[in-house]
């Protein structure tokens, strides 16, 4: 009997795909495939409806593909990029697949956007570097990432091997010292027909948005980067810990 008898159909479905959610991409099932209708039915005390309705979310969502013959499957594995840390996708995807950059930009610019200069405290006419790269994972399109550096910066980046190097360790290489923080916006947003081209995703399909300006130890800021992630295959997590004073946004 459905333990959440009583409540809309809709609703019970929501509340159950969020369990399947959670469970899919901490990566269970290992195998990738879900037990049947009536096996999660008894594990979760639903409805056959229920699960019906919320694996259909799922597939809605892209997370799951139903066949006959071969059942439910998770469609792509989601890989974790922890928040706590400034790390690049590369070091943070180590052991944990292949990474490699397809350099679609590389070049100085001669004027920064206003928008651009003013966050990384520079006057536009002082120009800048623009990178932008198509990183792939697994043999697999995963973000589009699109940086703009300081002039003396981006200089010694472009210099360095874009194409098997992350930005963040040609920076520090640079500079002679490691970064010290970024400050980071993250936001849900429906991709473009260029970005989903490139993504190799449908138009309008969920992607994490982040936008990042990176600092160097001395506070100086050195990296604006806006960075289109496949919500399908990423997970952005972070440990929160309670406490200590209020930020205002």
């Amino acid at each position: 009997m459905d333990q959440h008898v009583g409540r809309p159909r809709a609703e019970r479905a929501r509340q159950l795909a969020d369990v399947l959610r959670q469970q899919i991409t901490d990566g269970t099932p290992a195998d990738g495939v879900l037990p049947d209708e009536r096996i999660l039915g008894r594990r979760f005390g639903a409805s056959r409806n229920a699960v019906r309705d919320a694996l259909a979310l799922l597939r809605q969502e892209g997370l799951i593909t139903r066949r006959r013959g071969v059942g439910t499957t998770v469609v792509l594995s989601k890989y974790g990029h922890g928040l706590e840390r400034l790390t690049g996708l590369a070091e943070e995807l180590t052991g944990r697949g292949t990474v490699t950059n397809e350099v679609r930009a590389a070049a100085e610019v001669p004027v920064l956007p206003a928008a651009i200069a003013a966050r990384l405290e520079v006057p536009p006419g002082a120009g800048g570097v623009y990178v932008e790269r198509l990183r792939w994972l697994d043999g697999l399109p995963l973000s589009l990432d699109s940086s703009h550096l300081t002039a003396e910066t981006g200089r010694a980046v472009l210099a360095g091997d874009l194409v098997e190097r992350d930005v963040f360790s040609l920076i520090e290489e640079a500079a002679g010292a490691p970064l010290g923080r970024a400050e980071v916006a993250v936001h849900a947003v429906n991709a473009d027909a260029d970005t989903a081209r490139l993504l190799g995703i449908e138009a309008g399909a969920a992607v994490f948005a982040l936008e990042r300006l990176t600092r160097l130890a001395d506070g100086r800021p050195v990296d604006v980067e806006s960075i289109r992630i496949r919500a399908d295959r990423m997970t952005l997590r972070s440990t929160l810990h309670r406490g200590g004073p209020r930020t205002t946004v």
